[in-house]
């Protein structure tokens, strides 16, 4: 429809044409084409014939009073179309017995005859409206036929606003306390067997070997930096130990195997800042006692959410919380593994930079590797299993490619390697549990202060995570368990304040990481642009099982990690977090500011909303996103421990836009779910 609108607007239109049979209407049709510019004068006579050929062989009207008449060869640069509407129409021999009165001639190469299938598909349609037959009949002008067209789409498509998103049997439980986590374990326990039988595939080993290097490379470099500014309380082996527990307890326990538990940065700001405040108050010998009460109230607070239902609120997030959530967690993964790179020119203080230069010979070479072969799956060459193999296994075979480069290049002395040292932490100690009685029994209390903090944060990070990973749009099939998942986490968080470890929680850019990698895609057309569409998720807990198995192993061949580069680790988040970002309608309006909107894709809300409402929300969202930024870069302080509290105001201020947007307008951009008629009708 998109092409067939567009020809028609720049001029592409011959009103009341005075002709009696199918010659004259191509010739006049043509001559259109060459004088316009639109076809060279010596191909006149070779489209004339074409057109002409193929009618006598097989004539293209398709009743409805319309003809559509084409020709396609490889002389041929561009497609063109010309509307034709006849002053008296012609008996053109129509099956349906209808003189013919309307002509959409077509010309093109020979590689657009897809185009000309969605165009056909699509003249079909208007052609069986008698309200744009009518309407057409009397149009006077180019801008008349336009306005049909638009009112055609307006009656069968985008009448009404998007429906909003159904709210998932998960988010519906009862009043009564333990109603969710009930419905959570009847909804998923009949997928339990199935989710291992499921995970026996080519597709899991893929999935399980990048996934294993993309969860190891975040426990230790913040397990590292944790340990760093704790004091070496607590370090990468815990952040490794726990990562394994938890990730282990989670695949077999939890509701929603394809969720990654892992550290994250607000988590990380969150410790450091107790750290701090327990040294300023004189108690500095005592974090981890206050640590594990404060964890211990944590998980406390989080097991009553999910025992009361508390997860039923996030049925009121939107498109709009979801998407600066994501992007700004994919933001946190590009710019840490940007931030470490730039440290790596500072530090090297050879005059050449050649361990700088090397690193970022890999950080970027393990990163375009990757991509590359994630798009090779659509490629036109190779088999159609090598090219998926190659998508499935694309940042594994990128890191081993980087790892055996930097060992070329480059030796021990030269690069900085994966290092997990114990250190003074509290594995290293000798210790198992932490003395929670040594604490004084004041802040035994008083740690449910902060503790609400945490629980806040843990909350949203674990149901934001959950909701993405459950969107319509990644087509998973076997249910939501927000409540249940959160108790286990909330039980997992208890634990591991036991023993001095850190707390694990729903880790969004791992997650939608580990589900892409276990998901089947196709490439489709939409609005002009060709998007991935997630056609299947192979839902299982057999990779997440085997991910933390080997995240587990690693401490018992801790000297194996020292071969791993750093830098190629870096290359993988930089491909996590630009991966992530792929599909996020945000991301694509944040490009429309700087586009011409008059080669703006033709979707459900370029065609319903105008372009400077589409403007103003976008960015709306980009100033929530940098504010969410700049408290998550400040140095540790009071505000950044309050990010929970700018996560949940994203709610309110999704409501205040209602005042000053119009509610259709919102539908159409804040929607869930792209209309299904919206993807059939503007292509």
């Amino acid at each position: 429809m998109k092409f067939l609108f567009q020809s028609i607007s720049e001029g592409s239109c011959l009103l009341n044409l005075e002709a009696r049979n199918m010659e004259e209407i191509v010739e006049s049709a043509v001559n259109f084409l060459v004088q316009t510019g639109r076809l060279p004068e010596q191909q006149r006579q070779m489209v004339s014939d074409g057109i002409l050929q193929r009618e006598r062989a097989v004539p293209t009207v398709i009743g409805h009073a319309c003809a559509v008449p084409h020709f396609y060869d490889e002389a041929i640069s561009g497609s063109s179309l010309v509307f034709v509407r006849l002053k008296n129409a012609v008996n053109l021999g129509a099956p349906d017995g209808i003189a013919t009165r309307y002509i959409f001639l077509m010309i093109g190469s020979m590689d657009q005859t897809t185009q000309h299938l969605d165009t056909l598909s699509s003249i079909a349609r208007l052609m069986s409206d008698n309200v744009f037959h009518f309407e057409t009949t009397y149009a006077t002008s180019q801008q008349d036929v336009l306005d049909a067209i638009e009112r055609h789409i307006n009656r069968t498509v985008l009448a009404a606003p998007p429906r909003p998103r159904e709210v998932p049997a998960g988010l519906r439980a009862g009043g009564w306390p333990f109603a969710g986590l009930i419905s959570d374990i009847r909804r998923r326990l009949p997928h339990y067997i199935d989710d291992f039988k499921s995970g026996f595939q080519v597709k899991s080993i893929a999935s399980i070997v990048f996934m294993f290097f993309a969860c190891l490379a975040p426990a230790v470099t913040f397990g590292g930096l944790m340990g760093l500014e704790t004091g070496g309380s607590i370090g990468a082996p815990e952040m490794l130990m726990s990562t394994a527990f938890c990730g282990l307890v989670y695949a077999l326990f939890a509701g929603q195997p394809l969720i990654i538990l892992g550290g994250i940065g607000p988590l990380l700001v969150f410790t450091i800042i107790l750290y701090e405040l327990c040294g300023d108050m004189g108690y500095g010998d005592q974090f981890l006692g206050v640590y594990g009460w404060v964890g211990l109230w944590t998980a406390l607070m989080t097991m009553l959410l999910a025992v009361f239902n508390v997860s039923n609120m996030m049925r009121f997030f939107t498109r709009f919380t979801d998407e600066i959530f994501s992007v700004l967690m994919s933001l946190i993964y590009i710019y840490k593994a940007i931030q470490a790179l730039f440290f790596e020119f500072r530090a090297d203080e050879a005059v050449s930079h050649e361990k700088a230069l090397l690193a970022l010979v890999l950080a970027v070479g393990t990163f375009y590797i990757a991509m590359t072969l994630a798009s090779i799956r659509t490629s036109r060459y190779l088999l159609p299993w090598i090219r998926e193999f190659l998508a499935d296994f694309g940042p594994s075979i990128a890191l081993v490619c980087m790892i055996a480069v930097a060992w070329t290049l480059g030796d021990a002395s030269t690069l900085e390697t994966l290092t997990v040292s114990g250190g003074d932490s509290q594995a290293a100690s000798g210790s198992i549990f932490v003395n929670l009685g040594a604490v004084p029994t004041w802040i035994k209390f008083a740690a449910a202060l902060p503790a609400a903090l945490a629980t806040v944060l843990v909350f949203l990070s674990q149901n934001i995570t959950v909701r993405l990973l459950n969107s319509p749009e990644n087509k998973l099939t076997k249910g939501d368990t927000y409540h249940l998942d959160l108790a286990v986490v909330g039980g997992l968080i208890g634990f591991c304040s036991l023993f001095g470890w850190p707390w694990m929680v729903a880790a969004t850019v791992r997650t939608l990481a580990h589900m892409r990698a276990l998901a089947s895609v196709e490439e489709v057309a939409s609005g002009g642009d060709k998007r991935q569409e997630i056609i299947h998720v192979q839902e299982n807990r057999v990779t997440g099982v085997a991910i933390h198995a080997l995240i587990a192993g690693t401490l018992l061949a801790l000297p194996l990690l020292e071969y791993v580069p750093m830098a190629a680790l870096y290359g993988i988040f930089l491909f996590m977090g630009f991966a992530s970002l792929r599909g996020i309608q945000f991301i694509e309006r944040l490009g429309y500011l700087f586009m011409d909107s008059a080669l703006y894709p033709i979707n459900h809300y370029t065609r319903r909303v105008p372009t400077r409402t589409i403007h103003l929300f976008t960015l709306v969202q980009l100033v929530a996103l940098v504010v969410l930024c700049i408290v998550n870069v400040i140095p540790y302080g009071p505000i950044q421990i309050m990010f929970p509290v700018f996560i949940v105001l994203l709610v309110p201020l999704r409501s205040l836009l209602n005042r000053f947007f119009k509610r259709d307008h919102l539908a159409f951009l804040d929607a869930d779910e792209v209309p299904a008629e919206e993807n059939s009708h503007w292509v």
